[in-house]
Formats: C-alpha cells, structure tokens, sequence
C-alpha cells in the first residue's frame, strides 16, 4: 500500500468527475496519479472538504462525520484496495471500543469522509501501477489554461485524449 493524498477533483474528457490520488512526497509531476470516476455530488462534497468550507446543511459525508463523533469511533485509514471491472473498491478501518472494525465502502465516499476526518487513504501498490496514469498529464491538463496559446494547447490535449492507448503506459 502506498499513502496518498487527494490532488483535486477534475471533469476527464467525457464529463465524467474524478478524484486524483497522488502518493504522498512524491515531486508533482513525476510518478503516477490514480483518477477515480465519482459522481457529481460527491466530487462536490470532496471540493467542500479539500476546501475546508463549512455547507448550510450537513452533507451525507458530514453526518456520517457526526455519527461517528458521537459514537466515539475513528476513521482509522481508508484503503482502495482493488479493481475489478472498471469498478475501484476500498475499506474504511474504524477504530471503535472492541477494535479496529474494516467496513466495504466506494472510494468516492470514503475519500470524501477521510478528508473530513483526517484520515490517512491508501491505495493498493498493484491497483496504482494498473489504473495510475503518469503525474505529467495531469500536470500538462492543470496548466493548460496557463498557456499564452492555450486554445491550440487544449485542442492538442484534447486531441491526446482521444488517440491514448492504456497499452501507451504499460511498462
């Protein structure tokens, strides 16, 4: 397992919303970055947390937050531990009075609560070499809007999008 933390929340070329998980003391653009598709709402609350903003009304992640609060329990860490079928899975390790308790939770919720919480997140060593895509696209997609050519530079990304080969990254 490597410890990650979250790089940003994206929109990937067909609108879907994704998660960025990047090993943790790893330089930014070197290395990989393991995209996870979540859904709108919560890549929202993931925005919420990494922005450190308080909503009017408490979100789902918010409440499960309370509850274990108010149970005493822990988020010890959270683990994404495979994949399989294009579907990411992950475990969620409370802490509670009788022991360590590992609950079966989707990635885009448990990272939303991890960072509620202040939890570590990991991701499995194999899932990360698999799925990982290389730090320097993610990089070349933030600073598109950057260039002072960033039109040509976006059709370009764009363009790289549509013709990568996952076989492209395979070493």
């Amino acid at each position: 397992m490597v410890q990650v933390h979250v790089l940003g929340v994206a929109l990937d070329s067909e609108g879907r919303h994704i998660i960025l998980l990047k090993p943790v003391g790893e330089a930014q653009a070197v290395g990989l970055v393991l995209p996870i598709v979540v859904g709108e709402q919560e890549a929202t609350s993931t925005l919420i947390a990494l922005s450190g903003e308080t909503p009017p009304r408490p979100l789902s992640h918010d409440l499960m937050k309370t509850l274990l609060d108010t149970l005493g329990a822990h988020v010890e860490r959270v683990d994404v531990t495979r994949i399989d079928q294009e579907t990411f899975y992950a475990e969620i390790t409370l802490g509670v009075a009788a022991g360590p308790l590992v609950l079966d939770a989707r990635p885009s919720d448990s990272v939303a609560l991890a960072l509620r919480v202040e939890a570590p997140i990991f991701v499995a060593d194999d899932v990360l070499e698999a799925e990982g895509i290389p730090a320097a696209m993610v990089e070349s997609a933030r600073n598109v809007e950057e260039t002072p050519d960033g039109e040509q530079s976006l059709d370009e990304f764009k363009d790289f999008l549509e013709h990568v080969d996952p076989e492209d990254f395979k070493g």
